[in-house]
């Protein structure tokens, strides 16, 4: 059974979200929480398998309760950021404290369930259109924080084409579709791209490629 903590000030959002999961076998709600404290507190408490977090909320906001929640244990839950994608300008931010993936608010709502459980089996997912987000976000920070050194010359040339599909938003279908190679095979990559980068899930491997150039966002 999966674990979720609903994070957001909006009742009738939190409510929506139970309502649903209620209904999904193998998802239960652990807790709700209206704000960034109650949220890292009841992270604590309940030590839920993935917390569905909102950014803009009142006192605490999602990005600060994510960081707090992603290095508050050894085995901390996932944290899937719940944004509007349009007014929202802490997309990267937020993926720096730690977060495993983003929902957007006017996805379909089986979509959100179904990203739940990606992310409770260890994967992670971004909407197309956050990552979009993301790039244009990376694009405009030419004073950002130079990234640690990474073992790229450890990867192969084709792992180096994976992640530069990666850090374009592609699915493991879709990669698979580019490269003409299975999905397992597409998966296998992935995961020794993980290993190989030492990253954390999905996202990270995003961010490395945008630090890394392999991705070269267009401004405007």
């Amino acid at each position: 059974m999966i674990r979720v903590l609903l994070t957001d000030d909006q009742p009738l959002v939190r409510h929506g979200l139970r309502v649903l999961i209620a209904d999904r076998p193998g998802l239960e709600v652990a807790g709700e929480a209206a704000n960034g404290e109650e949220a890292v507190r009841l992270a604590e408490q309940m030590a839920p398998d993935v917390v569905v977090m909102d950014i803009r909320m009142p006192g605490m906001d999602g990005i600060e309760a994510t960081r707090w929640i992603t290095a508050g244990s050894t085995t901390p839950p996932k944290v899937l950021i719940l944004t509007t994608f349009d007014d929202d300008e802490y997309v990267y931010g937020a993926l720096r404290a730690g977060a495993s993936g983003f929902l957007v608010k006017d996805m379909d709502m089986d979509q959100i369930l179904t990203a739940i459980e990606v992310v409770a089996a260890g994967d992670a997912l971004i909407a197309p259109s956050v990552t979009r987000r993301l790039i244009a976000e990376f694009a405009a920070r030419p004073d950002a924080t130079p990234p640690p050194p990474r073992p790229v010359e450890s990867i192969t040339v084709r792992e180096r084409e994976v992640l530069t599909l990666v850090g374009s938003g592609l699915s493991n279908a879709e990669i698979a579709t580019r490269l003409h190679i299975s999905m397992a095979t597409a998966k296998a990559h992935v995961g020794r791209l993980l290993t190989k980068l030492d990253a954390r899930d999905r996202v990270q491997l995003v961010i490395m490629a945008y630090e890394l150039g392999l991705v070269t966002p267009t401004r405007g």
